[in-house]
């Protein structure tokens, strides 16, 4: 079997989306599902609606139009602020998108005329991250400017929280989202479908014992991807946390102390994560490295120590004589780690899917979607 590759297991991607599901129904709380990390992968995404997902949400157009082209017909939601170069595409394959520029806003409303369709606005709101968003106290006023305009529909309102600058979201944040929500409706007219309080970082709010208000979307992908709550990477109840997995080769095997030599010349050498004072060990050379993920982002085997990566080596030191040239070993994956494996064109995507009973190979870079073995 090839490497690097990441294996998918579709069976655990669809429990973690039904156990957020089935627990956020409680809530009246829908679930759109963040398929960005995996790059629009069909079968994923697929995953995630099997598992009680409404909807899917990306951020890149390119994936959007993947998933199209695979088939899928779900509504789909552009979270990341249009392109100006891109409204034509956005009208004609997203049901809606996340907004904050005005100017952008018009040109989706023209080219909805255009090509005879209608695209629904969500104003994305600044509640304290910065990552983007519009200031509160002028939320009104561009409402009502969407509303007046032919070829678009205000379709609700949505907040992004721990990401940028790690602000958590808290109940007195959602209670002024929906506080704002109602307010726009009192002026404006129309009545908002959605207020999506945030992401994954929410769930922690959610599962609580306290009131969602207006607060009736969350737009997931972390925590159904890993099983885990991003804010503290603990493991999210019930969940599972090892959905992916990323298999290397090992290329080289060497025996000599790991002890750093002093006075390198070259100065990049001082970003290895070098162990310090250890006794003879195993150095291991794996063929994988910056270009294919974030090395800080992979979780070590037992008997393991991540020593350094560059941009196509990842050293390892370890305790385990059974490992040799060709041999294969298996991480877990941080957020970061799998969003990056998964866009490197390098890195082959095997699916394990129960219910089909046979594994499913997609090779980044062909420009293939499905093949089953």
């Amino acid at each position: 079997m090839n490497c690097p590759r990441v294996e998918v297991d579709l069976r655990k991607i669809r429990h973690n989306t039904r156990t957020i599901v089935e627990r956020l129904a409680g809530c009246r709380i829908g679930v759109t599902a963040v398929s960005k990390a995996v790059c629009g992968h069909p079968a994923i995404a697929q995953a995630m609606l099997d598992g009680g997902a409404g909807a899917l949400a990306e951020a890149r157009l390119s994936n959007v139009k993947r998933l199209r082209q695979a088939g899928l017909t779900c509504p789909i939601t552009l979270i990341r602020t249009p392109l100006l170069s891109q409204v034509d595409d956005v009208v004609q394959v997203c049901e809606a998108s996340y907004n904050t520029e005005l100017t952008v806003i018009a040109a989706l409303a023209a080219a909805a005329l255009r090509h005879g369709t209608d695209h629904g606005i969500i104003l994305m709101v600044e509640m304290g991250d910065q990552r983007e968003g519009i200031i509160p106290s002028n939320v009104g006023d561009m409402a009502q400017r969407v509303v007046a305009m032919p070829g678009v529909s205000l379709k609700g309102m949505g907040a992004n929280f721990a990401c940028l600058n790690g602000v958590a979201p808290t109940d007195a944040k959602m209670r002024a989202l929906s506080s704002l929500a109602n307010d726009v409706e009192g002026r404006c007219g129309p009545f908002l479908e959605t207020v999506s309080g945030g992401n994954s970082a929410n769930l922690p709010w959610a599962f609580g014992a306290r009131a969602s208000g207006r607060v009736n979307d969350l737009r997931i992908g972390e925590a159904i991807l890993l099983g885990v709550d991003p804010v503290t990477e603990g493991r999210i109840e019930g969940m599972y946390r090892d959905a992916f997995t990323l298999v290397a080769e090992v290329i080289e095997t060497n025996s000599h102390s790991l002890r750093p030599h002093l006075g390198c010349a070259d100065s990049s050498l001082a970003r290895l994560r070098l162990v310090p004072d250890v006794s003879e060990s195993t150095r291991l050379l794996l063929a994988i490295g910056h270009q294919d993920t974030d090395a800080s982002g992979l979780s070590m085997p037992p008997g393991n120590t991540l020593i350094g990566a560059t941009s196509d080596h990842l050293a390892i030191g370890t305790n385990d004589a059974t490992l040799c040239v060709g041999t294969e070993m298996r991480f877990q994956m941080s957020y970061g780690a799998l969003m990056r494996a998964m866009a490197a064109p390098d890195i082959q995507t095997n699916l394990r899917d129960n219910r089909a009973g046979s594994n499913v190979h997609v090779f980044r870079g062909s420009g293939k979607h499905l093949a089953l073995t």
